[in-house]
This record gives C-alpha cells, structure tokens and sequence, in this order.
C-alpha cells in the first residue's frame, strides 16, 4: 500500500482544478483519453456491475484498465453475474475485487446479526468504505460512473475533481448523460446490463439495501428504504 506525500495530493489537487477547466465542456471519452495523458500513476475504474458502460467506454481507450468492485457479501446473484461476465466480454480488463476483513457470518458474530437493519451507515462503512479506502490507496485516481440524473444527492457532481476522502483524483466522465441517453449508448453498444434493471430496479446495490422505487420516486429511492440514508459513503463529490 502506497501513501501520498503531502507533495503529491497538492500536485493531484492542481491537476484536478486543470482538469475541470480543461474538460468543461469534453465528452466522456475525451475525459477518459484525458485522465490516462495526464494522471502519473495508476488509474482504477470503480463499477458496481449494475451494467458495463462505464468499462465499455473506459475500455475502448484503456483496454488493460483495473476494474474494482466492492465484493461486500450482500450481492444480488445477477450481479455477481455481471462481474463473472465483464472479464469475458472485455477479455484485457482486470477485475479486482475489495472485499471487507470480516465474512458476513464474522460481522453478525461480533456485531450482531444484520447491521444493515439496525446501522446501515456503519454496515456500509465496513464493507464498503474501508476496503475502498485501502484499496485505492495502490491507485492515483479514479474513474466513476455517477450521474447528475440519478438523483439529487448528486445533481452537482463535477467532471473532474480531487477526491480529498481518498486522497485521489476523481474522474466522473458520464456524469452529464441523462438516463437516455445512458440507455441509448448501452442498447447501441450492446453492453452488459444486469438483469434486475429490466425488473425494475434502477438502482441496486446490497440485495437487503434494494427494494424497487415506487412511482415517481427518483432511481436511487429503493437503496435504505426506511432511512434518511441515501449515499454509501463512497461519493462525497
């Protein structure tokens, strides 16, 4: 595991501000093509295996890229699906899985059976936050999926920035694409879509997290239903 000098977060957060100026008005792959030119390091893009459009376009131009994923022991078996498949289709990608310290059956053991129903948050910081936290640590920057669209939590989220919960650049090169037209690229390009889209769930995360959204609810509604919580904690920007 690697850690940043106080030298090279401040190279990183001037790099991120160029980026923002330089990429205001980029597309997603110009953005991409940016943050490989630029970034001296490596470069991770993170996927919850909703659907591969973010590695198809990644891909494209980085084709031997890292693709995390947050192994968290809750996943829907379709997902689980999705990640089996992505080094299939995209034979040069990397999948690499973070995965907490503790099993679903340890955690129930010391903490008490399903965290989730009683502190989500916590849930979420275990078997999310601090495996993303150490993982990317091996990385310089990284590149998301998230969407303006997707809800209001995340109607400023910017093209570029530096991610100072991680220590790392942020690149969110689909960030401005509607829900159109992410489903337009992802029918044209016939990518991977996890299954439960189609059965109504716009959002999915853990299966004990994810019921589906009723009507006019926003996508990411069906994640913590019951609770003020409305982010993992992974997306503070």
């Amino acid at each position: 595991m690697t850690t940043a000098t106080t030298d090279q977060k401040e190279h990183d957060r001037e790099l991120a501000e160029r980026g923002a100026r330089e990429l205001a008005d980029a597309s997603a792959e110009e953005i991409v093509r940016w943050a490989f030119e630029h970034v001296d390091g490596k470069i991770a893009v993170a996927s919850n295996m909703q659907d591969a459009v973010l590695v198809d376009v990644v891909a494209k131009i980085k084709p031997d890229v890292d693709v995390i994923f947050l192994d968290t022991g809750y996943h829907f078996p379709e997902t689980l699906g999705v990640r089996g498949a992505v080094p299939l289709v995209y034979p040069d990608v990397r999948v690499v899985d973070f995965a907490p310290k503790q099993s679903v059956a340890e955690q129930d053991a010391l903490l008490g059976k399903d965290l989730f129903a009683s502190e989500p948050g916590e849930c979420c910081r275990l078997r999310k936050v601090v495996p993303l936290t150490e993982g990317l640590a091996n990385y310089r920057a990284w590149i998301t999926g998230i969407r303006r669209a997707e809800s209001p939590t995340r109607a400023n989220a910017p093209k570029v920035v530096y991610d100072e919960a991680f220590g790392l650049v942020k690149f969110n090169p689909i960030v401005m694409w509607s829900d159109e037209e992410f489903a337009t690229y992802a029918s044209q390009h016939g990518v991977l879509v996890n299954p439960l889209v189609e059965e109504g769930y716009p959002s999915i995360g853990c299966a004990p997290c994810t019921r589906k959204p009723l009507p006019g609810e926003d996508a990411r509604s069906g994640r913590w239903a019951g609770f003020s919580k409305t982010e993992c904690g992974l997306h503070q920007g």
